[in-house]
């Protein structure tokens, strides 16, 4: 492993393919067609048996009598697979409280038991013929409900600074409140799918469609009773994943896996799009109540608050989500008195996951609607009152990490305001809501600070292959998975870079548990610089090699370390005259027996996280950004538009511009649609259905489309931010950007509050659906009515 200094791995070459505006390397597939995944490798296999879920029509009971002898008189039914098949741990979870063949069943649509069959009618006909019986249990649905119950699982956990208590004395404006904020559904493109087949050595070979492919190894390992290096994963790549492929795939693999090892052929599960949405985790969401403390200037003196997240029937990663939101509930703001309480409700309803911001949002959010609502108290105007609270340089969060580049946020903020022309647009609105009772519109901005690592330090590592052939070809392998958000397209520029080829000499081998072992998820917008730093690793080991055949070759004054590679060409430095090819060189230094190949790790320096005190430095870096919305509100039905979205956001130095674009864009569009349009409804009522998942496809659940999208969406990267100690001076990008959509909540807020008096609060759920706006102008409206009335009397 070569000893990166910060330096060193922030620094570019002069010529290198990091920087490019290059397309995704599978776009030309994506568009055509021809990008294969998991699910299309099924027709390279003979005798494939499908796998159909009986599901369980209660959100908590006990099976009392299976009886599947019924089903394996169905046509074309191979095997039903139920716990007495587990050769090794009944368990589907890292936590060991996720059964993979329950008798207890805990959510509406819970697997209970999967069918192998000749084809995947059969198999569905199957777990129909099943005889089942349930005795049913009290179920708990909703966050209140968990509350009321004292329904609570894994670690809780508080976040301390200063004294709560001596910052209200302090405060010369109190406020109290709750928020509550609704899931999110993942709604990939492609549905969770597994293919497992057992080949000739006894090997258990899975391709999943997984972002964390060495803890699908070990769970499929688990379940078998084997040990990992008997069970090889592979993930071509995802058709989406956001987080909901990070911990719900194994359970998929391991019953896939399960069946090839009991019945000797190839086993393929796919779900359909509604037992996707039924059978896996969504988006926590979070209950808040908060009491805030503000002095005679509206600076924040005290936050005190607990946070409740909906961790539905078990903890999955719901202890770490909750630490990142506790992490993240300062957002861009100085507090210097805080208290935060984070608490798990456990219901019956599908096992919450990861999403997009693991926590980050969901805590931002407290925050940004704590300062959203009590603006008009304090006489502030919203923008003026984020912008005097801004961390300074020198401050520190409330865990105890420094602030890095806090400059930035306020330079950030400044240029927008500045090129989005905030001011005259605001003036704009003003006279806009002035001449139009009917239709009001609203102008908001709000900033980002989101910090990159993975909260459990450990997974802070990565690991890489690069082997370079006779020809001067190269070939990558990493520990990274390709869910469509350009990871492997920026590792190939990092390598192409770091040796100094061109990028058509690379080519990239799909992620897979016997070439790189032990990775870490492709999670916490990390996979860049961790894949990226081992990478660049492994091409500066064999770099170093060949610099040293070369300067052999040059001549006895030429060091090692004068040699330069630019674009598959290698000379002195100064003398590209006196070079060689790559392909040369690399021809030359097999002849000289030079090691061709090497293995690249890189661990996240300067990291480290108390658990218990929620104290560190748990980040390498914070990302920063803004974004300006303006949205059009119309009074009788709530319905809105968005008229334009200005954003400038901090990606260091950028490894690939477009992909790094579409990233920005893609994430505030998906973070628009938690907060405005997807609202996942359950079945509250006492009846048989209790606990049902009412949203079950596009056609209940709303997603953002076109019709969504900004008329203007002006998108700018902040130039001039190298980041050191990063590879080639870059940031992360993946979840950052979500939470830029807040301002467009906000500004829904401020059109709704045009309906009604100023210097009133506006109180607005998330997701502000047409609805929930409709009913705060209502509200706004009926203040109205009473400022008139009481100036009459």
């Amino acid at each position: 492993m070569t000893n990166h200094t910060a330096a060193s791995l922030h620094e570019r070459p002069p010529v290198g393919a990091v920087g490019e505006p290059l397309p995704h390397e599978s776009a030309e597939l994506h568009v055509t067609g021809q990008a294969l995944y998991t699910d299309d490798l099924t027709g390279r296999f003979k005798d494939v048996l499908h796998a159909w879920p009986l599901q369980a029509p209660h959100a908590h009971a006990r099976v009392t009598r299976l009886n599947v002898a019924p089903a394996l008189a169905v046509p074309g039914v191979v095997r039903v697979l139920t716990a007495g098949d587990v050769p090794g741990v009944n368990d589907a979870g890292v936590k060991h409280d996720e059964p993979l063949f329950p008798t207890e069943v805990m959510y509406h649509g819970h697997a209970v038991c999967w069918v192998l069959a000749e084809t995947l009618e059969a198999a569905r006909l199957g777990a129909l013929a099943i005889e089942v019986e349930y005795e049913a249990l009290p179920a708990i649905v909703t966050v209140q409900e968990a509350i009321a119950a004292q329904s609570f699982q894994g670690h809780s956990s508080t976040l301390r600074r200063g004294d709560v208590t001596l910052g209200f004395a302090e405060a010369a404006h109190l406020f109290e409140g709750e928020f509550e904020m609704g899931g999110q559904e993942h709604f990939y493109l492609e549905t969770n799918a597994a293919l497992a087949y057992v080949d000739e050595g006894g090997q258990v070979f899975v391709h999943s469609s997984t972002q964390h492919p060495t803890e699908t190894q070990e769970i499929v390992a688990h379940v078998l009773g084997r040990a990992s290096h008997e069970v090889t994963v592979q993930c071509l790549r995802m058709g989406g994943g956001f987080g909901g492929k990070e911990m719900q795939p194994h359970g998929y693999a391991a019953v896939a896996a399960l069946g090839a090892v009991l019945t000797g052929r190839p086993v393929r599960l796919r779900l359909s799009r509604t037992q996707d949405i039924t059978l896996t985790g969504k988006r926590h969401p979070f209950h808040a109540r908060w009491k805030v403390g503000f002095d005679a200037s509206g600076r924040l003196l005290a936050l005190q608050a607990t946070l409740t997240s909906d961790g539905g029937w078990s903890l999955d990663l719901s202890e770490p989500v909750m630490a990142r939101a506790l992490c993240h509930i300062d957002n861009a703001y100085h507090i210097p008195h805080v208290e935060v309480h984070g608490q798990i409700a456990k219901t019956n309803k599908t096992s919450q996951t990861a999403f997009r911001g693991f926590g980050g949002p969901q805590g931002m959010l407290v925050i940004e609607d704590i300062l959203g609502r009590c603006a008009p108290l304090l006489g502030l105007e919203p923008h003026e009152l984020r912008r005097r609270n801004f961390y300074q340089p020198g401050e520190s969060t409330p865990y105890g990490q420094p602030v890095r580049h806090a400059e930035r946020l306020h330079e950030v903020w400044d240029r927008l305001l500045q090129t989005s022309d905030f001011a005259a647009r605001q003036a704009e609105v003003r006279a806009f809501n002035a001449a139009h009772p009917h239709v009001k519109r609203g102008l908001a901005i709000t900033p980002v600070k989101f910090g990159i690592s993975f909260n459990f330090t450990a997974y802070n590592q990565a690991g890489a292959l690069v082997h370079v052939y006779k020809d001067g070809s190269v070939l990558i392998n990493h520990g990274g998975t390709e869910m469509g958000q350009g990871l492997h397209t920026k590792m190939l520029q990092v390598a192409a870079t770091a040796l100094g080829v061109p990028l058509s000499c690379v080519r990239l081998a799909p992620t897979r548990t016997d070439k790189v072992p032990n990775t870490s998820a492709t999670a916490a917008s990390s996979g860049a610089d961790l894949n990226g730093g081992a990478i660049k690793d492994a091409c500066e080991q064999i770099k170093a090699r060949l610099a040293a055949v070369a300067a052999g070759r040059f001549g006895v004054y030429v060091h090692p370390q004068d040699v330069r590679f630019e674009k598959g060409w290698v000379f002195p430095l100064g003398h590209p005259e006196r070079g060689m090819s790559f392909a040369q060189l690399v021809h030359d230094a097999y002849h000289a027996r030079t090691q061709l190949w090497a293995a690249g790790y890189y661990r996240t320096p300067g990291l480290h996280w108390d658990r218990e005190r929620m104290q560190g430095e748990p980040f390498k870096y914070f990302a920063y950004g803004a974004s300006v919305s303006e949205v059009e509100v119309d009074g009788f039905t709530g319905a809105y538009r968005l008229r334009r979205v200005d954003i400038l956001h901090d990606v260091g130095d950028s490894l690939s511009p477009l992909i790094d674009l579409g990233q920005v864009e893609g994430g505030f569009v998906q973070g628009a649609g938690w907060l405005t349009l997807e609202d996942l409804r359950w079945d509250t009522s006492p009846g048989p259905q209790r606990g049902r998942l009412a949203t079950q496809a596009a056609s209940t659940y709303k997603l953002p489309s076109l019709s969504e999208m900004p008329e203007v969406f002006n998108v700018a990267l902040l130039e001039r931010a190298t980041e050191s100690g990063v590879v080639y001076g870059s940031k992360a990008v993946g979840e950052p950007p979500l939470m830029l959509a807040i301002s467009v909540r906000e500004a829904l807020r401020q059109a709704a509050a045009a309906f009604g008096p100023e210097g009133r609060t506006t109180e607005l759920p998330s997701p502000a659906t047409p609805e929930a706006v409709f009913w705060a102008l209502a509200a706004a409206r009926q203040n109205a009515a009473r400022t008139q009335v009481a100036g009459l009397t």
